[in-house]
């Protein structure tokens, strides 16, 4: 798993629950890296599992909330380091349905490695969107909270809803409707 999403998600912790959670979960965690991060390296994706774990057992918060508070942090973060991607469009539902034809492919470019979820559209109007998350890591949450996100950043309002279509959550149907 690339490193910035690394600093990204213990930048979101020290924002959130401060220094000395960060500090905490590390120390709690078994972590080969030492957790001992940079957003140019690559991490083994059992960390990051350990580091949400952690954060859960201290905050008291489920695994899926903190992925889903991650993901919609993550957004700023993806809009700050690729401000030219987000702004090549004019509103969420385009940003969503272009996923893997556009924003995947870029992040292909710079990250030949990575392991990124997968997006079938299934339908689109201007108002809506449907399709299936697929990606080993179940991180569905994440990308719920990153859905929300975008909308927010065009200023619009949305309803999501969402269907797991196995129950480790690797399948995931979404239905999106902006509201005004």
């Amino acid at each position: 798993m690339k490193g910035i999403v690394f600093t990204e998600f213990l930048e979101m912790v020290e924002a959130t629950y401060g220094l000395e959670v960060v500090d905490s979960i590390i120390e709690n965690c078994d972590l080969p890296s030492g957790g001992a991060y940079t957003s140019v390296g690559t991490y083994d994706f059992n960390e990051m599992v350990s580091l949400i774990s952690e954060l859960s057992n201290t905050t008291g918060i489920s695994q899926q909330n903190l992925l889903y508070s991650f993901g919609y942090y993550l957004f700023e973060g993806l809009v700050t380091a690729h401000p030219d991607v987000v702004a090549s469009y004019k509103s969420p539902i385009g940003l969503l349905n272009c996923i893997e034809d556009h924003i995947h492919v870029h992040v292909r470019k710079l990250y030949p490695d990575a392991e990124l979820p997968q997006f079938k559209i299934l339908s689109k109007t201007d108002n809506s969107l449907e399709m299936i998350y697929t990606s080993s890591r179940g991180l569905y949450a994440l990308a719920h909270g990153l859905i929300v996100k975008t909308f927010e950043h065009f200023e619009k309002l949305v309803k999501v809803d969402y269907k797991l279509l196995n129950e480790n959550g690797t399948e995931v149907r979404f239905a999106i409707v902006q509201n005004g």
